[in-house]
């Protein structure tokens, strides 16, 4: 989707950057980029944890549906840990 170019309301040109990948090695699973996301992109899934001994359940994101991103970025900007990769 390399054509698709949007313009601000003062006349500014904008092209989206549409959401790629999450690292979720990196994801804290705080949900700011979900609760941001007007678009039903993200999930929070429980983590696949290494040392089933503990009793804590560890929370990361993941995409749930990357075709409904707009491209607007509004996760990346939310996000402590830079976990999100975008395309052109």
């Amino acid at each position: 989707m390399d054509n698709v170019v949007g313009y601000t309301r003062g006349g500014t040109e904008w092209k989206p950057h549409f959401i790629d990948g999450l690292d979720e090695e990196s994801c804290i699973g705080c949900g700011r980029c979900f609760k941001v996301c007007s678009r039903d992109v993200f999930d929070l899934i429980e983590a696949d944890m290494e040392d089933d001994d503990e009793d804590d359940v560890m929370m990361v994101m993941t995409i749930k549906n990357g075709d409904d991103c707009i491209g607007c970025q509004a996760c990346a900007s939310v996000c402590s840990k830079k976990c999100h990769s975008f395309t052109a």
